[in-house]
């Protein structure tokens, strides 16, 4: 239903040896619980400030042996679901219309469905879904049939179903006013119809980055492969949802240079969806190892030149990542402790690119890209369908290559203090790469540069730049002091990157215009910020702004006007960010 309290119905085959149980909850109003259709009593345990309520059933029979029940529990949601994004007719891009999007990555599934809300424990399921006429229900399952209501002729019934286990933060539902494109022979896109023209081409090589990836980590399992552009306030890159991958419309380049992104997310099908972490301390077996098979599949695609150039972009993440937490932060260790800390303020690029960094370097110890690939497509069939640990991924490693174990004795194991974090540049990234050399060229030009030598700068300068090269050139300036005043002034000028529609280049383009106190550039930033709710570039253009002093209530101003509209883990964050308190966004 489009209520943000719609009653729902769980059913659960819990196995014979439970007599009692726990699922998770947060704010979810229990209504009643049965068993096979028996009621059952049910209790809800002391309120976490982020884990939610434990919802303890006990069954009003024994069980025997082999014997199996269904579990069903009817319920509400909260307005405030955390998993739940209810946007007005006035936030869409058609703006007729209502939307709902979940978000339920890393516990938020808890808010949404009463479950086993951890990456330990996978399961399939079926679902139906009500909604008017005039909208349509997608979920991250295979599309099984559609229906009027037959309760309220005015509505419509999609069926859908999920044969292959996956774990609760994977659930994924959408409903609005879609429209899809036939992208390929397993592939759609979704979008609102005022997007899915332009996210048709922006996502036209995705069957050729899945052939790709099967030949790389085997076949793709799930079937389907489409990808849901969502509304602007969807607060990642992309998510992984089996079936449907979500995806930012800050993607819509029109040059397809973001499509990295669809590869991190179709990597995903093998590492993360069909391999999982146990739990959210070791989340870089996800993310490190769908870095490593997406810049393969670049590799693949591209050079091995590619691959160099975009882990020495992604280097550089890492260091921002380092840099924000503090060198010492805990949160910057490959496996961190997350006792008492919210996932969500874990979140970075540090499981990312310090994983894909180890996994690199185990490469080139062990014989190369293809030796190593061979490894991790070995990894994948071993612990399909189901979760590994740290400890798990390394004695599989051993095992591979046991043949090779006075190599791998010879790394620094201790995850969580690992010598990674004191690199100062990727491992041995040798190959020459006449693309990263113009990067640094022209970048290092404008750091040097005196206010007489602007002269010497041509609009010509970036013209054979690619949109990749472009970013990476931001990225270098970033990691400097602060370029002076007149030096972006006169960038703008020959290069009108103001102009750019390329997010990736317009995001690092303000961070610099705002940090060489180009008040002009503020507007732009804020502008930015709150059009769309990406985190990866909300968060950073915030604190720009409010590291400016002259702007600093603006950027409050902003966000207090603003937040209503952002995805409650994006507003969360922004709070902190700017030192807010997160319920009454005061100083």
């Amino acid at each position: 239903s489009t209520d943000a309290s719609a009653r729902t119905l769980f059913k659960a085959v819990v196995p014979s040896w439970l007599h009692r149980g726990t699922l998770d909850s947060r704010d979810l109003q229990i209504v009643s619980v049965s068993a096979n259709g028996q009621a059952a009593r049910f209790t809800m345990g002391p309120k976490h400030s982020f884990k939610g309520t434990p919802l303890d059933i006990t069954l009003p029979f024994d069980l025997s042996r082999g014997q199996h029940v269904i579990v069903e529990v009817t319920y509400e949601t909260s307005p405030s679901a955390t998993a739940l994004q209810w946007l007005t007719p006035a936030q869409t891009a058609g703006k007729t219309q209502p939307y709902l999007f979940s978000q339920c990555q890393a516990h938020h599934c808890r808010s949404m469905i009463p479950c086993q809300d951890t990456p330990s424990v996978k399961h399939t399921y079926y679902a139906q879904v009500s909604v008017p006429k005039d909208l349509v229900a997608v979920m991250s399952a295979m599309r099984d049939g559609q229906e009027v209501d037959p309760q309220d002729s005015s509505r419509i019934v999609y069926r859908f179903r999920q044969p292959v286990p996956m774990p609760s933060y994977l659930i994924a539902i959408v409903a609005g006013a879609l429209e899809s494109r036939e992208i390929g022979p397993r592939s759609r896109v979704w979008s609102e119809k005022e997007f899915v023209d332009k996210a048709a081409f922006e996502f036209s090589e995705t069957e050729t980055m899945l052939k790709t990836a099967e030949d790389l980590a085997g076949p793709y399992v799930w079937g389907q492969y489409d990808i849901l552009v969502l509304p602007p306030s969807f607060p990642y890159g992309g998510m992984e949802n089996p079936c449907l991958t979500f995806a930012t419309p800050t993607l819509l380049a029109g040059d397809k240079s973001l499509s990295n992104v669809i590869a991190h997310e179709i990597s995903h099908s093998w590492t993360g969806n069909l391999v999982t972490n146990k739990t959210w301390e070791h989340f870089w077996l996800n993310e490190g190892h769908t870095v490593y098979l997406e810049r393969m599949i670049g590799r693949s695609l591209e050079s091995e030149q590619f691959r160099q150039f975009k882990a020495m972009g992604g280097w550089k993440d890492l260091q921002d990542s380092v840099n924000t937490f503090g060198a010492n932060n805990p949160l910057t260790n490959l496996v961190p402790s997350l006792q008492d800390v919210d996932p969500d303020d874990a979140f970075s690029s540090v499981p990312y690119e310090k994983g894909f960094a180890l996994l690199y370097h185990l490469e080139e110890l062990l014989g190369g890209p293809e030796v190593f690939m061979g490894f991790v497509k070995s990894y994948i069939q071993m612990f399909a369908y189901g979760s590994a640990t740290t400890d798990e991924w390394k004695n599989y490693l051993f095992t591979y290559f046991k043949d090779k174990v006075d190599v791998l004795n010879k790394v620094d194991w201790n995850v969580k203090t690992t010598k990674l974090q004191k690199l100062q540049k990727p491992p041995n990234l040798t190959v020459v790469n006449p693309r990263v050399y113009a990067c640094i060229a022209l970048s290092q030009r404008w750091i040097k540069a005196k206010d007489g030598d602007l002269s010497s700068f041509k609009e010509s300068d970036v013209k054979t730049l690619s949109s990749h090269q472009i970013i990476e050139f931001l990225s270098l300036l970033l990691q400097e002091e602060p370029l002076p005043l007149t030096h972006v002034k006169k960038m703008q000028q020959l290069y009108d990157l103001n102009a750019s529609m390329n997010a990736e280049i317009r995001f690092r383009w303000l961070r610099l215009c705002v940090r060489a106190r180009w008040e002009e550039a503020v507007p732009m930033a804020m502008k930015m910020a709150t059009e769309q709710g990406r985190m990866k570039f909300t968060r950073p253009l915030f604190k720009e702004v409010f590291n400016f002093e002259k702007y600093r209530d603006e950027a409050v101003r902003m966000f207090v006007a603003h937040r209503a509209a952002m995805h409650p883990v994006t507003s969360g964050l922004v709070a902190k960010d700017l030192k807010l308190d997160a319920n009454t966004a005061s100083l």
